[in-house]
């Protein structure tokens, strides 16, 4: 219960994104500082839920799943709100103007990482019943099936950023130098959250192969 609620807290950083790209787009910079200290405020608390399950994992014989292993899904969480802290914080840098050609590009590459980290958070939610069925019936082979779709997703993810990214290139005399800079930082880093997402759905695919 407490890495569901971990990551449900990490889930409510990433959707913020959406608020905040809607922001951007609307040129209120206002908005977007506030949204990013939203952002910010949200992953110190999943930065406080984290320790709490350091601090109080037990180190015996009581887990039913490896110590080591409920760490490194916990990391990956983790690495997901860091991210999305630091999209926010990179449109906190310089206030850009919204680049008309990239719009409905950027709108879908945001989603498509909110979905595929959405769709992991659904992957973690089933852990309850994977612990009730010793990981294995009909619950793991849906949990499998999910880890697969999240896997898509992230194919998708990577689709769209290669869209956006040769876009960018092609607009690249048009866009200030810093801001192209900039841009091409903010989607690798958004890239990042789908790219976890899909670590992080493995990591819970990879303890149905060893129980």
């Amino acid at each position: 219960m407490p890495l569901q609620s971990h990551m449900a807290r990490v889930a409510e950083c990433v959707h913020k994104m959406s608020d905040l790209y809607d922001a951007h787009r609307a040129g209120d910079q206002d908005k977007v500082e506030a949204l990013a200290e939203e952002i910010s405020n949200l992953e110190h608390l999943a930065d406080l839920e984290k320790n709490e399950i350091r601090n109080n994992l037990p180190k015996g014989i009581f887990l039913a799943v490896n110590r080591a292993d409920l760490l490194d899904i916990l990391s990956l969480q983790d690495t997901i709100a860091d991210k999305a802290e630091d999209v926010a914080f990179l449109l906190t840098l310089k206030k850009m103007d919204p680049i008309a050609e990239l719009d409905e590009d950027l709108r879908a590459f945001i989603n498509k990482n909110i979905e595929t980290v959405d769709y992991a958070h659904n992957v973690l939610k089933q852990m309850d019943e994977l612990l009730e069925t010793s990981f294995g019936g009909k619950e793991a082979d849906l949990v499998v099936q999910m880890v697969e779709r999240v896997a898509f997703l992230e194919h998708e993810a990577d689709q769209l950023q290669a869209i956006l990214l040769k876009k960018m290139f092609s607009l690249e005399k048009e866009i200030p130098h810093t801001s192209f800079y900039l841009w091409m930082t903010i989607l690798k880093t958004t890239a990042a959250l789908s790219n976890t997402a899909e670590k992080l759905a493995n990591k819970v695919r990879m303890l149905l192969e060893v129980s």
